[in-house]
């Protein structure tokens, strides 16, 4: 499914090329440090002054730190973990659950401010739900925030026009598969694919849709 010509405009914090204000057709994309608590403002800011109200939020970014309370210990895949520390917890907080929450707050109030009366958001989630994400514990702990503040914007926002879900990816090559990673999803009961960005953004796709104005609320698994 692609997105239809003329869908609203959309906001996705994520991995950008480079530093700067970048155009590509009728996209933009800028810079921004998420773990600064004022930067969810300025990025609406930028967002309408370059192409108009923002209707759709979708939280990709992630300041991924890997921290265990068993440094030192390889993971399934190989990777030796470092340990909690303060800045371990305050770099992925920032950016993974902080960053998310306002900039669902600042969507939200713009939106009720100007009358709209259609929204979509849709965060991207980790770990192991229920059971944490040992090897990784506050990338896991941040993640799981992240879902409760989108599940709870769902219930919130609903009589807004606003959606709200969680996608959980599969394990998605983004330029860090090796060897190991896949060996592991091979093997797994729980991973079935190494998936590629666009499978994943077809989903994501259709949850922005109009023809998914009943879809809220979920924490939705792709394997």
């Amino acid at each position: 499914m692609a997105l239809p010509a003329g869908l609203p405009r959309l906001l996705i914090p994520g991995v950008l090329p480079g530093p700067g204000p970048v155009r590509r057709g009728n996209s933009a994309a800028c810079e921004a440090d998420l773990a600064d608590p004022t930067a969810p403002a300025r990025l609406l800011d930028a967002a309408e002054e370059l192409l108009g109200p923002v209707d759709i939020l979708v939280n990709n970014a992630s300041g991924w730190v890997q921290d265990s309370f068993a440094a030192g210990r390889p993971d399934a895949v190989g990777r030796t973990s470092g340990p909690v520390t303060p800045e371990t917890v305050a770099r992925q907080f920032a950016v993974d659950a902080h960053a998310p929450a306002l900039l669902i707050a600042e969507f939200a109030r713009r939106h009720r401010e100007r009358g709209a009366y259609w929204g979509r958001i849709v965060g991207l989630t980790s770990g192991g739900g229920e059971l944490g994400f040992p090897g990784e514990v506050s990338y896991g702990a941040a993640k799981a925030a992240q879902t409760h503040y989108t599940l709870s914007a769902a219930a919130e926002l609903a009589r807004q026009g606003i959606t709200a879900n969680v996608v959980h990816p599969p394990v998605t090559d983004t330029g860090w598969i090796t060897d190991e990673v896949r060996a592991f999803v091979e093997n797994s009961t729980t991973h079935f694919h190494v998936a590629a960005p666009e499978e994943v953004a077809e989903t994501i796709a259709f949850l922005v849709s109009d023809e998914a104005a009943l879809v809220t609320g979920n924490l939705i698994t792709l394997r």
